[in-house]
Order: C-alpha cells, then structure tokens, then sequence
C-alpha cells in the first residue's frame, strides 16, 4: 500500500473500432495499463475504467473477461488437443473452429487436418510445436472468440519477421477492418505508427497522446524522441551485421 502507484491520472478514450498503440520506455506503466483493463490488478484511488459506459468493477470477472480477447507475448498452450487450447469450454462448433484456424493461419490449419484434426496433441506449454506456431493458435483463439475489443502485449515481438507479417495482416483484415477496437502495448514502435491513435507513457503518466502524424510533428515530443532512437538503433544494427559479415 505504501508503495507509488504504477499508472496516474492516465485519461484515454478509445472510441469503438478503433486502433491504439501503447508506447513508452521500459517500466512507464505500459502492461500495467493492461493488468487493470483485465482486473488482475484493481483500480486505486478513485480511478475508474468503462467498457461502453460500464464500469468494469460492476460485472464479474468472468463476465468481463469473457468479453475481452487477448493476444499476450508469451502465448499460452496448455497439454491436450488443438481444440482444446482453442476452445477450453466446449462451447465451439468443430465448424466454427477450422474457420479460426484458416484465418489465422491456412498453412497452419492444413497441417493439422493431415496429422490429426481437431484431436491433433498440443505438448504442455506447446513445446511440440514452434514459437510462430504458438502465437498463430493464440490468434486462432481470439478469433473464435468474436469479442468487440481485443488486446495485445506485443504478440509478435518473438516471432520471425514473416509470422509477424501473417499475423498483423490477419488483424487488419479479422479485426481492425470488422470494426473491433484492438488495443496494443507495441515494443516495435513500426507496428503501431499506422494506428489511429498513440498514448506515450512515462513516469506512470500520459505524456502524450493523439494520431501519430500529429505526434511525430512535436518538436521535441516523445514520441518521435523514441522513434528516432529506435531508428539509429537499427542502424547501428546494420553496422553491426556489416562488420560481421565483412
């Protein structure tokens, strides 16, 4: 109780259908900010979240977390089958779940009618299979799920550059372009520049907040403070891979 709180008079509006991008320094409050949407950790001090003008404290956490959908950086498989880990309460059709699995992933989805279907073995924690692999049956599962709002913790920050491709496609064309509100705490700043919005967080606090094109014509602003730095990153990293390779 005594310690400083992790988020502070942090206000952001996210109208429905629409694309945000969390960005900031390591320990602004970014996952945080996710850690409350989620009710893993509650509000303090007076502060409040709403979901269509509900506040998330007046339903059960079942109810909301039901109605969330989440794609986090680590995906999360459990020991059992396929349809298991992509539907864990039974309530799917087999019909409704192959449609999951084609879209996000076709490859994917006709890998698994040759071995096995639906009954296909999922090792515990999925180490039967690869780390792209993982994240496109997470992809897989929040789109069964059709939920009006989905999350992701920078679900392709560990994934080879063309599963990261195939899954931001997907969510374009499943989510963004279906009028779902997608929410992204982004580590790669490249994956969030074409979002409608972008919230900087820094010390706990919204240090800016608006369209990226607006954002990156501040001066001295934050957010292209933390482009830049990104970008001469990069190109110290191709110096690098110069040098190696000379």
């Amino acid at each position: 109780p005594s310690s400083p709180l992790v988020l502070k008079n942090v206000t952001i509006s996210v109208p429905p259908g629409s694309t945000l991008g969390v960005v900031g320094r390591t320990g602004s409050g970014k996952s945080s900010l996710l850690l409350t949407l989620f009710r893993i950790v509650e509000i303090e001090n007076g502060g409040s979240l709403e979901i269509d003008g509900v506040d998330i404290r007046s339903v059960s956490i079942q109810t909301l977390r039901e109605s969330l959908s989440i794609i986090p950086q680590d995906p999360v498989l459990f020991a059992g089958t396929i349809g298991f880990n992509l539907d864990a309460t039974g309530k799917a059709s087999k019909e409704d779940m192959w449609l999951a699995l084609e879209a996000a992933s076709p490859e994917l989805a006709r890998q698994f009618r040759e071995s096995g279907g639906l009954d296909s073995p999922i090792a515990e924690g999925g180490s039967n299979l690869s780390q792209g692999q993982r994240q496109l049956i997470c992809l897989a599962r929040a789109l069964l799920k059709k939920s009006k709002i989905l999350v992701m913790d920078e679900a392709t920050s560990s994934v080879d550059a063309t599963t990261d491709q195939q899954v931001q496609a997907t969510i374009r064309r499943e989510f963004v372009q279906k009028g779902v509100s997608v929410i992204t705490v982004a580590h790669r700043l490249d994956t969030v520049l074409g979002y409608d919005k972008i919230a900087v967080l820094g010390d706990a606090k919204l240090l800016e907040y608006g369209s990226p094109s607006d954002l990156l014509k501040l001066r001295n602003g934050e957010l292209k403070q933390l482009v830049e730095a990104d970008r001469r990153n990069k190109m110290k990293g191709g110096k690098v891979a110069q040098a190696i390779g000379a």
